[in-house]
């Protein structure tokens, strides 16, 4: 996993959802719903070209896309 990956990760104390760095403990940015989220975090790994995780609110990953940092690119 890229140190500089983004995650999308629900807030369970404010409600809402963050955008997390691979690795910080604060978030870069916290949104209402989710689709807000992925939207920011999205724009945000396609500019660093980086992973972009996205957790559902159990935690766990149920969305990954790679914006420039893909180990296995798509042939063609």
């Amino acid at each position: 996993m890229s140190k500089d990956s983004q995650h999308v990760v629900s807030n369970s104390s404010k409600g809402g959802w963050d955008v997390k760095k691979s690795g910080s403990d604060r978030a870069s940015k916290h949104f209402d719903t989710q689709k807000e989220a992925i939207d920011w975090a999205k724009s945000r790994a396609k500019n660093q070209k980086t992973e972009l995780y996205v957790h559902g609110k159990d935690g766990k990953i149920r969305e990954k896309n790679s914006y420039g940092n893909d180990p296995h690119p798509p042939k063609g």
